[in-house]
This record gives C-alpha cells, sequence and structure tokens, in this order.
C-alpha cells in the first residue's frame, strides 16, 4: 500500500533562544516510474497519492493520449514505484523523445524538450468564459480553505478545476505541475466537460504550467502566485487569461483580461488590446 502522503518527524525546535524536542509533521517524497507498453517511459518524484490520476494526466499533457478510453489497462505498484501502462495506439515520438526521462518534483521539461514534443498538443483557446474579481478571489480562498496538507507541512502544491463560483475537484502533490496532471488525469476519468472551467492554483506560473492548461482547453488561470515572462508570451499567443498574486482581495491581469468582467466595464483598454501587464484591485 502507498504510503501517506504526510509523516511524523522529531525535531529541535527554536523559539528565540529556547529549544525545545517536537515531532513535526513532513510531506512525503514518491518515485514512481512509468512503464509504457513494456518499456520505461519516465520517472517521476512525487506525493504517494492519487497515482492514477497523476499518470492518466501526464500521459494526456505529454500527448501520448487524448481520452481515457485510449488507455487499455493501467496497474500500480506502490510498493517498487511502478506504474504498467499499455496505450491502444502509441504515437510514434514516444521512443524518441521520452525515453527514460527524470523529472523531479519542482523542474519539469527543459525548454528544448517541450518545444520539440508541446507545439503538436498545445492549442489556442477560445473560450468565451467570463469571471468577476470577486469570484476569483473566492475561488482562491476556497483552494486555499481545502489546503489540509499545506496546512500542516508548508510542502506541497494545489491545484483545483472550478466553475467560476465552485471548485469541482482538486489535488495535492509536492510538485507543482504533478498537481495539474493529477487534476487532469480526475477530469479525463470523470470526463468532465472543460468549455467553462477555470484552474485554481497555489504555485508559479511557469511555461510548462501554462502548456498543461491549455492542453486541458481552460482559458482562465488563477494563481497565488507569480508567473514567468515565457508563460506570458505562451499565455498570450495561446489565449488563456492568466492571473496572479491573487492574494489579501489583490491581483493581477496579464493576459487577455477581456475575460474579466470589470476590465470591459472599466474602458481602460481599448477593444484592440488583449493584454496589460496588471491589474491591482
Amino acid at each position: 500500500m502507498i504510503e501517506t502522503a504526510r509523516k511524523g518527524w522529531e525535531i529541535v525546535r527554536f523559539e528565540g533562544d529556547k529549544p525545545s524536542v517536537r515531532e513535526e509533521i513532513v510531506t512525503a517524497e514518491f518515485p514512481l516510474t512509468v512503464m509504457l507498453n513494456g518499456k520505461e517511459f519516465a520517472t517521476m518524484v512525487c506525493s504517494p497519492t492519487d497515482i492514477e490520476d497523476l499518470v492518466v494526466g501526464f500521459l494526456a499533457s505529454e500527448g501520448v493520449i487524448r481520452f481515457y478510453d485510449e488507455i487499455a489497462s493501467l496497474s500500480i505498484d506502490d510498493r517498487q514505484g511502478f506504474a504498467y501502462v499499455e496505450v491502444k495506439n502509441p504515437p510514434d515520438m514516444i521512443q524518441n523523445n521520452h525515453s527514460k526521462r527524470f523529472i523531479g518534483s519542482c523542474c519539469g521539461k527543459s525548454r528544448q524538450f517541450y518545444f520539440q514534443s508541446d507545439v503538436k498538443t498545445a492549442k489556442t483557446v477560445t473560450s468565451k468564459q467570463t469571471i468577476t474579481v470577486h469570484q476569483c478571489y473566492a475561488l482562491m480562498d476556497q483552494l486555499q480553505q481545502k489546503s489540509v496538507q499545506f496546512k500542516e507541512t508548508g510542502g506541497v502544491h494545489n491545484a483545483a478545476v472550478s466553475t467560476v463560483d465552485d471548485i469541482l475537484t482538486m489535488r495535492t502533490d509536492i510538485g507543482r505541475h504533478n498537481a495539474l496532471d493529477k487534476v487532469y488525469g480526475d477530469i479525463l476519468r470523470q470526463r468532465m466537460p472543460l468549455k467553462d472551467k477555470v484552474i485554481i492554483f497555489s504555485g508559479r506560473i511557469s511555461s510548462e504550467v501554462l502548456l498543461k492548461v491549455s492542453k486541458m482547453g481552460i482559458g482562465i488561470l488563477i494563481s497565488k502566485s507569480a508567473p514567468t515572462d515565457l508563460a506570458l508570451q505562451l499565455a498570450d499567443d495561446l489565449g488563456i487569461t492568466a492571473i496572479g498574486f491573487v492574494r489579501h482581495h489583490k491581483m493581477n491581469i496579464y493576459t487577455h483580461q477581456e475575460r474579466v468582467v470589470e476590465v470591459n466595464e472599466s474602458n481602460l483598454y481599448t477593444s484592440e488590446s488583449t493584454t496589460c501587464k496588471s491589474w491591482n484591485n
């Protein structure tokens, strides 16, 4: 059985110059090797929860599958740390670009790698869904309230899919991209329609994160943290509204601000403009 996502660890705690011995809760880390159609595909470091969701979402974000039904079989050997997957029609690019890769819990693929493979699977999002500023604040508050493991350990990221009003599904992992893959896997398994949905995210908006969101076809990404410049260039090109630093009833809208109701009402930008640097409320 997969170990718990949290463990107790004896520490010496200092408060000022006074030491004390206590047990601290820390997050668990789990190496998982994905065997795809009998061959080693990738090894990732993740949290030991929702492993099937992670594998399904990872394969989808890598372009190996598009739908859950394309998986013929999936089994997890959690004692040895292996996932065995058989897909019905594996693409030709699998062995050329993916063989025996190692994917860490914090850093994803190199820039050179994702330009080779992701260009075929990332897609422009045309969602007409809109959202209000206060809905953004409320969704981030929901994510924070549901983040039990983060409150206990401070060592994980959270990703959720929501309507503009309520979170529908949420997953947690030590890696921000793993958390997104887990939630992607869950929505594929549920066959959840995504055209009117929103991603709520605790981590930095990197280029890899942005590409994963584009592959889901979701047009609004709300994050507690900062974006990178490459992520914003991709968000602008791929039609994604990237909203960062959502905290303490403040937020920045970096791209495609037309999906945020108050920006359109304010007439701050001309109709030709789809990207702004920031919106602080």
